[in-house]
Parts: C-alpha cells; sequence; structure tokens
C-alpha cells in the first residue's frame, strides 16, 4: 500500500489529507490559534467535586471547566500530586534526580474522588479528549508522553510491548532491551514501530522523552493554574510520529516552513527516507493538483455514492450516528442474497473509510441490506473487522444484529470533521419548502389590506420578475383587482435581486414599508 501525506498551509491554518493509494482516506485540520489538543499537558485547579460523578471538574483555562473522572486519575496520582506540589515550590532537592523521587502509594480501582482530591489541589492534567458541543475537555491524570518507539509513563516501573507486535522472540528481545536502558520511576511501553530497532535507536527516543519531562518539571516552577506546561507536537510532526513506516513513499508540503520541520524530523527518525519529502511549487492549489478538493466534495455530506451505484446515508444525531445502506441500481447477479451480500461488502469498506475520514466517534449504527444466510452476516462482520484494521482510534464492532443492524464504537477523540458541501437555499433559508404561488398571492393581498387600513397611499410592491409578471397576467390583472378592490392605487415593479418568494412595499415616497 502506497501512503501519501499531502499537507496544505493556508491563512487560517494548515490542512494535512492522508491518501492510501490515492484514496483520501484521513483529513485533519489544525488552526493556528488551536489550543487544547489531546497530549497537550496543564497545570489545572480543582474547582468542583461531584461525588455522585464519583468525578471532578477542572479549571484548565477553557471555557467550561474540564471533566476528570475517578477511572482517569491513574493509580500514582498522588505520586503526581506530590510531583506537581514540589515542582511549583520548586523543592528541587526531592525531584532533580526523579530516579531517586519517593513514589506514594497507588490507590485503590474502587475509590471515591473525594478521598484523593480533598483540598481541591492544583494538579498536572493531560488533555485526554478535545472540547465537543458545549462540553469541556475530557481530562486524565494518567500522564504519557509518546515518542517515535517507545511512550513514556512516569510513576511507574512497568515495561510493556505493543501486542501489535506478534513475534514473541522480538517481543522479548525488546523487553530486554528497555529493562536494562530506562531509569528507575518510568515506565515504558514499546510502539509497533520499534520492531526491529537496535539499541541505540531505542536509547535515543527514551533520552529526548526523559528530557521532555525535565522540561515540565522546569515549566512547573512558579506556575499558577490554570496554565499550559507543555503543548504537544504540531499536527504534522505527531502524524509523521504516529504513522510514518515503510509504506510512505511522499511527502508533499507547500509551506517552506512545515517542508523543513517535516525535512528534519524525517532526517532525525530515519535518514534513509528523507528524499520522501517534497516542496511545492507549483501555482495551482495544492489540494486540487493531487485531486484531495474532488475526493472531499464527493465524500461528505448526507449521502456517499459508491462506484457501483449504490449508496450511503449517514445522519447524525446527539447520541450516536446511523449509516443506511442503499443498493440503489447495482445488481451483480440474479441471485438476491448474493446481490445484498456484494452490495454490503462494497457499503462496508466505504463507512469504514468514512469514519476514519470525517473522524466519527461514539456509537454508530449501520443498517446494511437484510441477508437471511448466517454464513453471509458471518463474512460481512469478518470483512468489516478487516476494513477498520487500519483505523488508529480504538473500536469495537458487535455482530449483525437479529434487526439486521450492526453496531459500532470508535474512540472519539476530537470533534468530528464535518465539511458542508451544500449551500442553504436562498428562497425557502434550508426549510425544503417554498410558499406556492397562490399562497404567497393571498399573503401579499392580507398586506395591502392591513396597509390601507393604516392609511397608506399609492402602494408599490417590488417582487421578482416572474412574480411579477403573474400579477400583471390578464385583464383584468390581479393588479388590477387589487386597485379596484381596496379602491387604491397599487404599483408592481419588478427587482432581479429578489428571489422567487420576496417581496417588499413601498410607499409614494419610495421608501420602504417595513411590516
Amino acid at each position: 500500500m502506497n501512503k501519501e501525506l499531502i499537507i496544505n498551509s493556508a491563512p487560517t491554518g494548515v490542512e494535512i489529507a492522508l491518501l492510501e493509494d490515492k484514496k483520501l482516506v484521513e483529513l485533519h485540520q489544525e488552526s493556528h490559534d488551536a489550543s487544547f489538543t489531546v497530549g497537550d499537558l496543564y497545570l489545572g485547579k480543582v474547582k468542583k467535586l461531584v461525588p455522585g460523578m464519583n468525578a471532578a471538574f477542572v479549571d484548565v483555562g477553557f471555557e467550561k471547566d474540564g471533566f476528570l473522572h475517578y477511572t482517569d486519575l491513574s493509580p500514582y496520582v498522588r505520586s503526581l500530586l506530590k510531583f506537581t506540589a514540589f515542582s511549583i515550590s520548586d523543592k528541587s532537592e526531592g525531584i532533580s534526580d526523579f530516579s531517586k523521587f519517593q513514589t506514594e502509594a497507588e490507590i485503590i480501582k474502587t475509590g471515591k474522588i473525594g478521598e484523593v482530591l480533598n483540598g481541591k489541589p492544583n494538579i498536572l492534567v493531560q488533555i485526554l479528549k478535545e472540547p465537543i458541543a458545549a462540553k469541556g475537555p475530557r481530562l486524565s491524570c494518567e500522564i504519557s508522553l509518546p515518542g517515535r518507539f517507545v511512550v513514556l509513563t512516569p510513576f511507574n516501573d512497568i515495561v510493556a510491548v505493543s501486542r501489535k507486535i506478534h513475534s514473541s522472540d522480538e517481543r522479548k528481545r525488546l523487553q530486554k532491551i528497555v529493562e536494562s536502558i530506562r531509569t528507575k520511576n518510568f515506565g515504558v511501553i514499546v510502539r509497533t514501530a520499534a520492531e526491529g530497532k537496535n539499541t541505540a535507536e531505542l536509547h535515543e527516543d527514551l533520552n529526548n522523552l526523559i528530557a521532555m519531562w525535565q522540561q515540565i518539571q522546569h515549566n512547573l516552577k512558579n506556575a499558577v493554574a490554570p496554565a499550559k506546561i507543555l503543548g504537544e507536537t504540531d499536527k504534522t510532526t505527531s502524524i509523521l510520529r504516529d504513522l510514518l513506516n515503510a509504506d510512505f513513499n511522499r511527502i508533499v508540503v507547500n509551506d517552506k516552513n512545515i517542508y523543513n520541520d517535516a525535512l528534519n524530523y524525517i532526517q532525525k527518525v530515519a535518514p534513509d527516507k528523507a528524499d520522501i519529502v517534497t516542496f511545492y511549487q507549483n501555482g495551482s492549489p495544492i489540494f486540487d493538483n493531487y485531486g484531495i478538493t474532488k475526493q472531499v466534495k464527493a465524500s461528505f455530506g448526507k449521502t456517499v455514492n459508491l462506484a457501483s451505484g449504490a449508496y450511503l446515508i449517514i445522519e447524525h444525531t446527539e447520541a450516536l450516528h446511523v449509516i443506511d445502506v442503499n443498493s440503489g441500481y447495482k445488481s451483480v447477479s440474479a441471485n438476491q442474497e448474493e446481490n445484498a451480500l456484494q452490495t454490503n461488502l462494497e457499503a462496508a469498506e466505504e463507512i469504514a473509510r468514512q469514519l476514519r475520514l470525517r473522524d466519527i466517534g461514539g456509537i454508530i449504527v449501520v443498517d446494511f441490506i437484510d441477508m437471511k444466510l448466517p454464513d453471509n452476516k458471518r463474512k460481512l462482520a469478518e470483512a468489516m473487522e478487516e476494513f477498520m484494521r487500519a483505523d488508529r482510534a480504538k473500536h469495537a464492532i458487535l455482530p449483525i444484529s437479529k434487526f439486521g443492524l450492526m453496531q459500532i464504537t470508535r474512540q472519539r477523540m476530537k470533534p468530528e470533521v464535518n465539511i458542508n458541501t451544500q449551500e442553504v437555499c436562498p428562497s425557502c433559508n434550508g426549510t425544503g419548502k417554498v410558499s406556492s404561488t397562490l399562497i404567497l398571492e393571498d399573503e401579499i393581498e392580507k398586506n395591502i389590506s392591513y396597509l390601507v387600513m393604516q392609511k397608506h397611499k399609492e402602494l408599490l410592491i417590488a417582487v421578482h420578475p416572474i412574480m411579477e409578471a403573474y400579477l400583471r397576467k390578464g385583464f383584468p390583472s390581479k393588479r388590477m383587482k387589487w386597485s379596484w378592490k381596496y379602491k387604491q392605487k397599487i404599483k408592481v415593479k419588478a427587482n432581479t435581486a429578489y428571489h422567487l418568494t420576496e417581496y417588499h412595499f413601498f410607499d409614494n415616497h419610495e421608501e420602504e414599508i417595513k411590516l
């Protein structure tokens, strides 16, 4: 599989498109004024304890307080609180050498929030989920610092290896290496990208993360909550850190600074792949040149068409997302069951792509075309698992229910990517309903009657040209009938700037009469 990263720098921010075999699968947007991104570290102030929810609300500087549940406190939260207090007061004698830091006892899984955060202390927290809708950010005290090959987790001595590394010999090798190079009080999670790497590469990555932890300690000195202590790396670098592998064959950037940053990062972590980074200088927009704009227009919206003629309907509610699969005019077989299976398999592949592309999280319910055979339902469920294997977000897929529905949960990390590919109709203002001519005619006459009662003389009605032709049509015309009925001189004038059902009244001084 060929992977390409196309990065478009615009005045409002940076757009990053991930292509797999020329097909758009992820679209990331980073605003220049973005804050509270996943991974950021903040010094927060506990504002309110809610025993009924076993949670706390923490002020991290956002308009809505962040939400911190007991399950996100981390077993080592007492050590974190001690470290935070020491760092703020600059008691460097207690933490100058973090390997000598005296950790506190772990908290129990079934404890109460008030037992841990009594006194409403300042606490170091990490953004777990970005603010969504009217909710503040979701917070965690399980601090983790991700690197290219390893993730650093302070206050413990646990070494874990990614389950995606299947070779038991390789897992043992990596475990042994990390055990030998890590220092006390630093737990380490070995990432999938570490497979096949040598001790020097892993040691360098680990040292960089330890230096980052020391920077956090320095930034905490004399800090006043709420305060940002350490920001996650920019979106481009974080995506490269998480996705870069042997399949990547091109990174194209249209901004010189981002190009230099990406090139420096690649030269640092994978010098042999530095030549895949190129600077785009063509005159046309970079997304247009690589066909991304066209794919965005075709992929976002309520209806998503598939190559065969089948299509998806994607609806969103506050609680969940619903996807309906329709066969359209697709027919691959005279057998209805086989036709349903093939359509469902094609739809499943596109649904997996849509979930990544729009970054849809939470509960997703998919209404596939009904199939009768259990074997076909099993094939569809297995195919969906395979299609979603490339998705980095945590997800779970349930078998198709007796109602023919598949339920999917997907980790919600940030607001859904929602690109509007339609404009509001100027005539109906998005309601999908336009007044008929007869109803509009009655509405205008009702207003004429009211204005005559208000002693207005010589009324002028400005309308759309089509409506003007309708009111002047025939003898006697509708305009003439109104003049005779209300014993009032009534004129009609066309205005091409009006939409079909728009009209306004003017007096004999050509001043608009506000109704």
